[in-house]
């Protein structure tokens, strides 16, 4: 069993996260008195295990302070993206129930609207002092840098939208571990199948909001290695940084192996990046061709899995394993695939269906019993909603995504929430949302409107409503394009037949088939 805690007592000197753009770095003696410190605080403030705390800002070492804080004082904490709108940012405070908001100068303006006179939530920033917000490295001076009394395993809970537009907290149940009980998929995937020890110099290229980067950053200290965390991703930056830190292992998106394959050969390989000898990727699909050129660029250590937030089942594929099986998402290694088909019956070898995951750990979504319990069937096996199909040797290929999800450089984008957005606008009648092909970004958010006026229909119209759409939502979730409609293809029932708008823009050789 290991922990930065046990780290910090054989190896205090040694570095546990730099960041790459500054340089500015954190101990393992550091970053275990500082989550000390975190925890007697969060103690102070009358916060037991099993409460909330959320946090809000940009790449930094203040953020894995904080988590590992939560983490040994038995805390769920929530990592909120800070491309969020305030009333999205305001919508996951109030339903996760935080007691306690940290946020960083950078990100304080959208947070400070939310400070009401009401005793809870407490709000905190990290670098400096402004009205309405406590002083957290103040406070955090003023606390013993011993562990608390109590220390229990504390929880990440993330959140993942719906097709009811709003997103929903996905709670792992508190088993009432001590701190250092690793996660045990996270130690097979990142120890066992990509090579992680202490000896190990780990990359993080992506926001660490996001639950991959934060949970592998989180298992990259507990196995007592190096993590150099990115502020931001840039493809030169990061094969710079593999070679000046003689990189190991990183975790990454099928959009970021893009923009480096996009670079000149000259700039691409000129870095020396055989150090990595472990590299790990998921969240969005990623095209054969983009794969196997990585492959051939980097030698077969690519690891691909395919899991969701929920933690309810896994599959892995290492390199040699895709190679013979290519566009696989691999073979379970957490409890075991079943396709079901519109019949509810078990379907056969090489039969599209939607994906089922048996014999794996219980999860649920926060304030959403409705939503869990369509996550599940009658036999207990959970869904992500995602379709697929598996081969003769079990190996599982998806075939479409869940519930028209855009999936927007490794980013989930869900179209209900634009089209709740849309509606409301007084010239549409009707609209639809979804993804389509995006070269570098893999899907990028499409519209299709079908205006009170068709004569309005034009430029003009669509300009207005992308204006209005960005008052009401991030970036990320607004349309690059909208397109018009006269009418929108509805069942008798009302039900919208999204495929029938979303073929006429996907190549068919990238549609679901088999």
């Amino acid at each position: 069993m290991t922990h930065p805690s046990i780290h910090a007592k054989t190896n205090p000197d040694k570095i546990a996260y730099r960041m790459a753009g500054s340089g500015q770095a954190l101990t393992y003696r550091e970053l275990d008195e500082r989550s000390n410190r975190g925890a007697q605080l969060f103690r102070s403030l009358g916060m037991k295990a099993g409460d909330h705390v959320a946090l809000l800002m940009e790449n930094r070492l203040d953020f894995m302070e904080i988590c590992w804080a939560a983490q040994r004082a038995g805390l769920y904490y929530t990592a909120i993206s800070r491309y969020l709108t305030q009333d999205e940012i305001a919508y996951i405070v109030k339903d996760c129930g935080a007691r306690v908001v940290i946020t960083s100068e950078k990100c304080a303006d959208v947070v400070a609207p939310l400070i009401t006179n009401a005793a809870e939530p407490m709000f905190y920033i990290v670098d400096g002092s402004r009205t309405g917000f406590r002083d957290w490295n103040t406070a955090l001076a003023a606390q013993p840098a011993t562990p608390i009394a109590d220390e229990i395993a504390g929880y990440d809970m993330l959140y993942s939208s719906g097709t009811t537009g709003r997103p929903k907290g996905i709670k792992r149940a508190s088993e009432h571990n001590p701190i250092d009980v690793p996660n045990p998929f996270l130690k097979l995937l990142c120890a066992n199948m990509c090579g992680m020890t202490s000896d190990s110099i780990y990359l993080s290229p992506a926001p660490l909001y996001h639950a991959a980067p934060l949970r592998f950053n989180m298992m990259a200290i507990t196995l007592g290695g190096t993590s150099v965390i990115m502020e931001h991703f840039d493809a030169e930056e990061f094969l710079k940084l593999v070679e000046k830190h003689k990189i190991t292992q990183s975790q990454l998106v099928p959009t970021m192996f893009v923009r480096m394959l996009k670079l000149p050969d000259e700039v691409r390989l000129k870095y020396d990046v055989s150090s990595l000898n472990g590299a790990i990727h998921a969240a969005a699909p990623c095209p054969v061709d983009v794969k196997a050129r990585m492959i051939d660029w980097w030698g077969p250590i690519l690891i691909e899995y395919y899991a969701g937030s929920e933690g309810n089942g896994v599959t892995v594929s290492n390199s040699q394993q895709w190679l013979s099986h290519r566009g696989t998402v691999g073979k379970a290694v957490v409890g075991s695939v079943k396709i079901v088909n519109e019949e509810d019956q078990e379907a056969p070898t090489g039969e599209i269906g939607t994906v089922y995951f048996a014999d794996t750990p219980q999860f649920s979504y926060h304030n959403d019993p409705e939503k869990t319990k369509r996550a599940y069937n009658a036999r207990g096996w959970s869904t992500l909603g995602d379709v697929g199909y598996l081969d003769d040797e079990g190996f599982l290929y998806l075939t479409d995504r869940k519930s028209y999800m855009i999936i927007s450089g490794g980013v989930n984008i869900y179209p209900q929430e634009t089209e709740d957005v849309l509606i409301t606008h007084p010239d549409i009648a009707d609209v639809a949302v979804f993804g389509v092909p995006n070269e570098e970004m893999g899907e990028e958010v499409k519209a299709v409107v079908q205006p009170h006026d068709m004569s309005r229909a034009g430029k003009a119209l669509e300009a207005e409503l992308m204006v209005f759409c960005r008052k009401h939502l991030s970036p990320i979730k607004c349309p690059k394009s909208i397109d018009f409609e006269a009418e929108l293809p509805r069942t008798p029932t009302g039900k919208l037949v999204k495929r029938h708008l979303r073929d006429k823009y996907w190549p068919k050789k990238e549609r679901a088939t088999v």
